[in-house]
């Protein structure tokens, strides 16, 4: 047993949760994407926020880097223990420890899946919305300031924590926020952790809003002769008002591997995959509002689905498009850019990132959030190829470039993490002293997720 394991088994005083096999160390090493993997030298495995704060305390003390951990689906490689130390696991911490439907609200502990917590509130006519398409964890979205699918009507996950227990690098335990939906009272601390990516602090406690779940649910499955015409269509239908609750723009190349991977037979050609809710009378109008401006810009189809279980088909499908990717691509890795920007400029901003990768002859294939301007362009990679691998990084860098330019941002949802360091410094070089200021306040000692976010300034181990 190493000097480390031995010192954490003091605090956390169970063999099976302080764990250096060799299996567990791998599955903590890296994501789905192509970052470099990179093993922690020992997971632990806490249970209560007193064991998180034993083990930071301990940690900053020794210099040790910490990691947080949970489903592992982030996708620019925050959880990779870059610097070796602890990766601090948190999906043992799963309990709903409130849920309180008069207000609205629930209060989780961080390894809570999103999942889970639909199931608790579902009986009670409410729901959590956020979906970013993996079951993540509630700790990990509020982490990274996950967002996704439904985000055009019920916005991501800074709009929904109202209040956190977090764990300073130093052991301190803090709460930000209260109950309340809204509050004027001081500097907005709990804005400050969700979308920190683990780099000042430990989230161990989070209450969330909830909203009530519609009378009725449409969803339509629309097909288009071209990415133009889909990205006209998107735009148009958040223009006019349409009470959309999700809208996601799908090339034909994911429709192609999402039927060869799910057994589907959707139309190969760029498509939106629309979800409409409310009451059924109203569904109905904005299913016709919808259909009038898709046959506008020329739509070859427009199926429309009320059944739950066709539904819960079709945006399953939606939601593993990454898998049909990676299992279309065996033996490559995954690397995909994330911006954002001005919903007017999505169609132009699409033929820009389009045009790029066709200069560069690279086989991408292309998904947005198409109604808040939030657009991923996928390339599978063989990580052993530099050529390939330099391609891959001149198109991050030429998409990102044109979504500053227009306005927009580096990323809308994926974060920083250690992929894109260099974005942030090109979109907010004046304000990284600042941010280098905050972390050097609540990190000093630099242990929480270096070299995440920001540059890492630690001492070499």
């Amino acid at each position: 047993m190493s000097a480390l394991a031995a010192a954490l088994l003091e605090l956390v005083p169970d063999p099976q949760r302080v764990n250096a096999g060799e299996s567990v160390l791998e599955g903590h090493s890296g994501d789905y994407t192509s970052h470099a993997r990179f093993a922690p030298d020992v997971v632990v495995f806490p249970e209560t926020t007193e064991e998180v704060a034993a083990v930071l305390a301990w940690a900053d003390g020794a210099g040790v880097p910490v990691v947080p951990f949970a489903a592992g689906t982030s996708l620019e490689g925050h959880v990779i223990p870059t610097e070796g130390g602890i990766s601090l696991d948190l999906t043992r911490m799963d309990r709903v420890l409130a849920v309180r439907p008069d207000d609205l609200t629930a209060t989780v502990q961080p390894g809570v899946l999103r999942s889970a917590l639909n199931r608790h509130t579902g009986p009670h006519g409410l729901f959590f919305p956020v979906d970013p398409g993996a079951d993540a964890t509630l700790g990990g979205m509020a982490a990274t300031n996950a967002s996704g699918t439904t985000t055009v009507r019920y916005g991501g996950m800074r709009a929904h924590v109202l209040a956190l227990e977090v764990v300073l690098a130093d052991g301190r335990v803090i709460r930000t926020g209260s109950r309340a939906f809204k509050t004027s009272a001081g500097y907005n601390l709990t804005a400050l952790f969700v979308g920190s990516e683990g780099t000042l602090g430990v989230i161990t406690e989070l209450t969330v809003r909830l909203h009530g779940i519609p009378e009725t649910s449409v969803s339509a499955r629309i097909a288009f002769p071209d990415l133009d015409a889909a990205c006209r269509t998107a735009v148009a239908l958040v223009g006019a008002g349409v009470a959309v609750a999700r809208v996601e723009l799908v090339d034909a190349g994911t429709v192609r591997s999402v039927n060869e991977y799910k057994g589907t037979n959707y139309p190969e050609q760029p498509s939106l995959f629309v979800e409409l809710s409310g009451s059924e009378s109203g569904v109905e109008g904005e299913l016709e509002a919808a259909r009038e401006l898709a046959e506008a810009e020329g739509c070859s189809s427009f199926v429309s689905e009320s059944d739950p279980a066709a539904c819960a088909r079709l945006w399953e499908a939606r939601h593993h498009t990454l898998f049909a990717l990676l299992a279309g691509s065996p033996g490559k890795r995954h690397r995909s850019t994330d911006v954002c920007v001005p919903v007017s400029e999505l169609p132009a901003s699409i033929r820009f990132a389009r045009a790029t990768a066709e200069e560069l002859g690279l086989a991408t294939t292309l998904v947005a959030h198409a109604g808040d301007g939030n657009y991923h362009v996928a390339s599978m990679l063989d990580a052993d190829d530099p050529e390939e691998v330099a391609a891959v990084a001149l198109l991050g860098d030429r998409v990102v470039e044109d979504a500053l330019a227009r306005g927009g941002t580096c990323s809308g949802e994926h974060g920083i993490g250690l992929g894109k360091i260099g974005y942030l410094e090109r979109e907010h070089g004046d304000l990284v002293p600042i941010m280098q200021g905050i972390k050097g306040l609540l990190d000093p000692r630099g242990i929480l997720n270096p070299g995440k976010v920001l540059p890492s300034a630690r001492p070499a181990r």
